[in-house]
């Protein structure tokens, strides 16, 4: 904040209060007209954009002790006072304000040596308030840092945080939903396609104002994916499993794989395919900003429950003409190393 602001602004006015206000007071007139003139709340209109810059200028002054106690100092200096260079016969200069206090007058003399203020070096201007208000030879008005004592620029508001679930289909697919923020006004969020449970989506500028007219925080919303009954997803693939009976699994066969939102593709399970096997369908999978995966179908074989005495005996003949063959006989060499 540039030091003549100091001398020009009466931030009490800006926010209506007594210069006896309390913290509590405070906070909770600017709450109030932060609300009623935040950008927010009065689209395009440049006015009220300009009085919420004022009210969070005077806000981020007085919230804070150190700042506004020589806020107060400053402006019992005098009002009205300007910072000008002060050159030789110039009057209504900011050494008018110090010169009294320093028994030099106009000019600032202090012990038969004229004090220039403004500038840099021992004896300056940043040296004098330094001493006053505690902020030593590196507290000065207006420096490269930016700020009253060397305070950097307006602070980013606080960002809000808030979830929300949708289904397996919506998040696949994306949507747009609607939230309820913590002051009761509904805002549209737009979820993109291929979100992931657990992913977080922040929305600039939809959080708390800043205290001190700099910009709004963000609205960070954390998605949550029910579960769905047939798909699972895997990165930017989905995995399904596909029951197969003992025939086609042992003869091959075609058979229908369903996908997501669409209708069911054909695959071709091959003559001896066993459980466990995966067939890819290119292409059908989940569509992102990095790409689209592929459908991955699990083959898992289905072995009947309940047999006819008729089923019963066929499967006694093929067991009979099928070589004498132990499946896990490797399974059991590898276990015993």
């Amino acid at each position: 904040m540039a030091s003549q602001d100091w001398f020009d602004k009466d931030f009490y006015k800006v926010l209506g209060v007594s210069k006896d206000a309390s913290d509590a007071d405070l906070k909770k007139t600017y709450r109030k007209l932060a609300r009623q003139y935040h950008p927010d709340s009065n689209p395009g209109d440049t006015a009220a954009e300009n009085r919420f810059k004022e009210i969070s200028e005077a806000y981020s002054v007085l919230s804070d002790k150190e700042q506004r106690q020589e806020y107060d100092q400053v402006r019992a200096m005098g009002s009205g006072a300007r910072f000008t260079a002060g050159g030789p016969g110039q009057g209504g200069g900011f050494e008018d304000v110090f010169g009294g206090m320093f028994g030099g007058g106009a000019a600032g003399q202090q012990g038969g040596q004229r004090v220039r203020f403004g500038q840099g070096g021992a004896g300056g201007f940043e040296d004098i308030l330094g001493g006053m208000f505690g902020g030593g030879a590196g507290g000065g008005f207006g420096q490269p840092s930016g700020g009253y004592r060397g305070f950097g620029g307006p602070t980013k508001g606080r960002d809000v945080t808030a979830t929300t679930t949708l289904d397996f289909t919506t998040a696949i697919a994306g949507d747009t939903v609607k939230l309820s923020q913590g002051n009761g006004r509904p805002v549209n969020v737009r979820i993109p396609a291929g979100v992931a449970d657990g992913q977080k989506i922040r929305l600039r500028g939809r959080g708390e104002p800043s205290p001190d007219g700099g910009e709004a925080g963000d609205l960070v919303v954390t998605v949550t994916v029910r579960k769905h009954p047939v798909f699972e997803r895997d990165g930017q693939n989905l995995r399904v499993d596909v029951p197969v009976t003992f025939v086609e699994a042992t003869l091959g066969a075609t058979i229908q794989v369903p996908t997501l939102g669409g209708e069911p593709v054909k695959l071709r399970v091959a003559p001896g395919t066993p459980s466990g096997r995966v067939l890819r369908v290119k292409g059908r999978g989940v569509t992102t900003k990095n790409g689209t995966g592929d459908l991955l179908a699990t083959v898992q074989v289905a072995v009947p429950s309940h047999l006819s005495d008729k089923a019963r005996e066929a499967v006694e003949a093929l067991a009979e003409a099928l070589p004498d063959e132990d499946p896990r006989e490797d399974l059991l060499a590898k276990a015993r190393g």
